[in-house]
This record gives C-alpha cells, sequence and structure tokens, in this order.
C-alpha cells in the first residue's frame, strides 16, 4: 500500500501536498476548498496584527516559466485567521493546519504570538521571515542577528510548536551560518523557499505588474533548482527534530518527489496551485504515488533525504 502520508512534529497528515501561503489561502471559502480537496492540509494567508489591502494591482501576471507577483500582505487580520483554524480543530474529521503570521515590526510580532500563546489553537505556526515584497522592509531572514534576536524572544514565552518561511539563500557560506541559528531553538519545521525576490519580467515594453515599478517574488520553473538546493542544505545542516517544508516550483508529482528526495516532510504548491486550481493536489499526489510504485517505494521515508551524488 503506497502512501504519501507524512509527520511534522507530532502532527499526522495524510498526505504530504499543500498549498503554500498566499494561494487559495485568503478567505475562509478558498481555505475550504484545499480543506475539502485532496491535500494533506493548508496554510492560512500570512497575518499581520491587522487586515491589510496590499499593493495596488495589477500585483500578480502569470509569465511562461511561472509568475510574478508583489502582494505586500494582502490579509484580513490575524484573529480573522486565528478563529477559523481554531474552529476547526473541534471538528472531528479536520486535518491539522498551519497559521502563517508576521508583524510589520518586531513588537507586532511579538503581540501577535502572545496572543496565539494564550488562545486555544493547539495547531503549527509558521512565521514568515521572508517577505518580499513589502516596500521599505528588508526580510528579516537575510539578517542572521535580528533573526537570531527575534527566535531568541520568541521562545521565551511561544511554547507551541513553530517553524519559520525563509527566503532563498545562494552562497553555502549563508547556509552554514542560517543553520547555526536555526539549530539552536526548538524549531518544528523550515520552509524553503518563499518566492525569489525582485525580478521583473517585461511584456513588450512595459513591466506586467505595478507595485515597485515591476519588481516583485518570481515563482514557479524558475525557481525549482533554487528550491531544491535549499531544501537539500538545510536538511544536511539541521537537526533531525527540526523537519524541512519544500516550497519552489511544484507542478507535477516528479517535482514533488525531488523535493522529497533533497530532504522534505511535507510540499507546498503555490503557482501552479493558482493557475490549476484545488484539483491539482488530487493529480499530482497520483503522479507521486505512481513514481513511488515504479521504484518500490511505499512511504515518503524510504527515500526522504536520499538524494544521489557523483563518485
Amino acid at each position: 500500500m503506497i502512501s504519501t502520508a507524512t509527520k511534522i512534529a507530532d502532527f499526522n497528515f495524510g498526505n504530504c501536498l499543500m498549498n503554500a501561503a498566499g494561494v487559495y489561502c485568503m478567505t475562509r471559502e478558498e481555505l475550504a476548498e484545499i480543506e475539502a480537496s485532496a491535500a494533506g492540509s493548508f496554510v492560512t494567508k500570512t497575518a499581520t496584527l491587522e487586515a491589510r489591502t496590499g499593493n495596488p494591482e495589477p500585483r500578480y501576471a502569470d509569465t511562461h516559466l511561472g509568475s510574478i507577483n508583489s502582494m505586500g500582505l494582502p490579509n484580513k487580520g490575524f484573529n480573522y485567521y486565528l478563529d477559523y483554524v481554531t474552529e476547526l480543530q473541534k471538528q472531528a474529521d479536520t486535518k491539522n493546519h498551519f497559521l502563517s503570521l508576521v508583524g510589520m515590526s518586531q513588537k507586532e510580532t511579538h503581540t501577535i504570538l502572545k496572543q496565539v500563546q494564550a488562545s486555544d489553537y493547539q495547531g503549527l505556526v509558521e512565521l514568515n521571515l521572508s517577505c518580499p515584497n513589502v516596500p521599505g522592509k528588508p526580510q528579516i531572514a537575510y539578517d542572521f542577528e535580528t533573526t537570531e534576536e527575534i527566535l531568541s524572544q520568541v521562545f521565551s514565552y511561544y511554547k507551541k510548536p513553530l517553524g519559520v518561511k525563509l527566503p532563498p539563500y545562494f552562497d553555502i557560506v549563508h547556509f552554514d551560518q542560517a543553520a547555526a541559528v536555526f539549530n539552536t531553538f526548538p524549531l518544528a519545521f523550515v520552509n524553503c523557499i518563499n518566492s525569489i525576490g525582485n525580478g521583473l519580467v517585461v511584456d513588450d515594453e512595459a513591466v506586467v505588474i505595478k507595485p515597485k515599478n515591476g519588481f516583485g517574488g518570481i515563482g514557479g520553473d524558475y525557481v525549482k533548482p533554487t528550491a531544491l538546493a535549499n531544501v537539500h542544505a538545510f536538511y544536511q545542516r539541521l537537526n533531525p527534530s527540526i523537519q524541512i517544508i519544500g516550497t519552489g516550483g511544484v507542478k507535477s508529482g516528479r517535482d514533488a518527489f525531488e523535493h522529497i528526495l533533497c530532504g522534505a516532510s511535507m510540499v507546498q504548491i503555490g503557482t501552479a496551485l493558482h493557475q490549476e486550481g484545488p484539483a491539482i493536489f488530487e493529480r499530482i499526489t497520483k503522479e507521486l504515488k505512481d513514481i513511488m510504485a515504479d521504484k518500490g517505494y511505499e512511504t515518503l521515508e524510504d527515500f526522504r533525504g536520499q538524494l544521489k551524488y557523483m563518485n
């Protein structure tokens, strides 16, 4: 019996596939569609303390090899999502979920997380250290001192399962430095990667999105090699207790297989989900199971992290 079931911390998931934060997760209605699909879980839209309208439109565009976006963290405020996942966890047949959060300042991040700590929510939280599309705000995870400072403060009061969403790193020394920081904390997971920040797509003679004069995060086929590199680099470096969620360039069972082969315990789908809709989870699950059957694998653990190198 071939299974794509997986586990993050003490949470079981019937399928390793789920949405990426930012796609099919703005409203309860969209989240309910993911909940009803073949996905093993959903993650909510990265939420701030107060609701945000985000950047001016058009702020997303499909491209030949993926997508570009500069959303600017539009969301309905963290209480909207916290209330929903807390309601769902009371249902007998519910899946386990991820609540994605970030403050517009360090103080706001702590305000949000302290409220989640005091709430009835018992699921996983994803602290987004990688939002690349808020004008004037740098990506937190590229500043290792600030990242260490924030996590030190967070874990002084936050005792529920927590992981971090990361931007892509591009240098081996940065993998080393980031892992050294993360290994000092009881993180449940790291999520690699958010979009590659500040790409530029040109159509004829013009940019294709309005914010930041066309600069935006790149997703889809463009980013899969970078995503796989980040997944595998952290699989090699992180404590075994810190699991990895692979995100980037997944539109087929083969793509999901490669993420798991590189060390991912779960796989998120963003651009392709936006383009195809929640039915994509059933298709990719079947394709992944077909690959596993061809190779004689029955569970993800049979091949997770078993990437082969050349002699």
